[in-house]
């Protein structure tokens, strides 16, 4: 039955237009493009219709055309392998949307031919304001840190005791290096967390003592003699001396010493010889000003240890390592370092918080030189020939094409002293 006409059914009237037909036959044209549009894309999706449906057109517009060669120039080309794979809606989509984010181009400001281009006014920020001073600040303390740390080093005069020790110290190169990096580094600063203590071993005659005795002698020529102190066992505590005493005119000595220091800000200097002859009581005083949980003015101090403790040890070494360069390079003075402080834990632990400076056996070399430095000091003229004469006479282990002092330069002093 055919749907009636509401406008043949209306009456006549020669003004009035009817709106009900269109309305009907624009819904009936958006419902075939909804069709096509879906028809469309399931062909577009199988692929296969789309393919020959545009081939049937190409042909129909080119009918003199090879068939093969329009569709090679057209681009439908079958793929080399069949596969079930069959492009998704999502896929198209996301395809689609690549190829519009390609298309689109940045566009350029244009600005009129009239108008000039003003950056927009930056704004003053106190942030950066406080940033600089901060940064300011930060960098003057820095300079006046450094300030300070070349004011102490120049005030013990460091430089000067390394010019003496490479002057009057023969054959210990590695042990004096030692020793000046540990005076640099500790007193470049007036404020640490535990005292300096270095232990001097080595075997007799090698410059020990000596070195005591050049410390002593600069620390007393840059600062006060009250604020160095030369503690020598067999003199301040003999054998027939009552322990208990010594270990209070020892702590006595210490504290008073330390506490003068603290009020003038300087770093006091003690030096114990003969540390192999200290009893153990005495030792057990000693370490308790080596600990860090003291005062401040006990944590600024330097203490200098010098024994003959692991002197043996030490020969052993050198002898057994005298034909291989090891003796002069800095991994000698660690494997000694370790010798020396294994032979040290039977005895006491106070070397467990020491800094260990072992010195070697001399040669033959090093004893000239010693005869040589002592005939000038003595007024002597220096013959080489005569140096060489001396210098015989002193006894030598001897390995290979070398030879070591076994009394280092102890005896040259006695061998020039019988000259007069």
């Amino acid at each position: 039955m055919e749907e009636s006409d509401p406008c043949a059914m209306a009456p006549s009237r020669p003004l009035k237009v009817c709106l009900v037909s269109p309305v009907r036959a624009v819904v009936r044209l958006r419902r075939k493009i909804r069709i096509l549009r879906k028809s469309r894309l399931h062909l577009d999706l199988t692929g296969e219709k789309s393919l020959e449906s545009a081939q049937t057109r190409l042909m129909q517009k080119h009918p003199y055309v090879n068939r093969k060669m329009l569709v090679d120039t057209m681009g439908f080309q079958k793929p080399q392998y069949f596969t079930f794979d069959t492009p998704t809606v999502e896929r198209v989509s996301m395809v689609n949307q690549r190829r519009k984010k390609k298309s689109r181009r940045s566009r350029a400001v244009l600005y009129p031919e009239n108008m000039k281009k003003h950056l927009p006014l930056e704004q003053k920020s106190k942030a950066k304001r406080c940033l600089l001073l901060l940064t300011a600040i930060i960098c003057f303390q820095i300079l006046n840190a450094i300030e300070n740390l070349d004011d102490n080093l120049q005030k013990y005069d460091l430089d000067g005791l390394e010019k003496t020790l490479q002057r009057e110290v023969f054959g210990q190169t590695i042990a004096m290096e030692i020793i000046m990096n540990l005076l640099k580094d500790y007193l470049a600063t007036h404020v640490h967390n535990k005292p300096l203590v270095m232990s001097v071993h080595g075997p007799s005659g090698v410059g020990k003592s000596y070195i005591g005795r050049l410390l002593a002698r600069h620390f007393c020529s840059v600062m006060d003699g009250e604020f160095v102190l030369q503690y020598f066992v067999m003199h301040h505590c003999p054998a027939n001396e009552d322990i208990f005493s010594c270990q209070l005119n020892l702590s006595s000595k210490i504290s008073t010493i330390v506490s003068q220091a603290e009020i003038e800000e300087k770093i006091p200097v003690f030096i114990f010889d003969e540390v192999e002859l200290m009893p153990p009581a005495l030792l057990d005083t000693l370490n308790g000003f080596f600990q860090s949980n003291q005062t401040n003015e006990f944590l600024n101090a330097i203490y200098v240890l010098i024994s003959n403790i692991g002197g043996n040890e030490i020969v052993k070494y050198v002898l057994y390592n005298a034909s291989s360069d090891i003796l002069n390079s800095h991994s000698m003075s660690e494997d000694l370092i370790s010798v020396v402080r294994s032979a040290l834990q039977q005895y006491h632990p106070l070397w467990n918080s020491t800094d260990i400076v072992p010195f070697i056996l001399l040669e033959r070399s090093h004893i000239m030189h010693c005869f040589l430095d002592e005939l000038m000091r003595e007024g002597f003229y220096p013959d080489s020939k005569y140096i060489e004469t001396l210098a015989r006479q002193i006894n030598y282990y001897t390995t290979e094409d070398r030879q070591y002092s076994t009394t280092g330069c102890k005896q040259v002093g006695a061998k020039v002293n019988l000259l007069h």
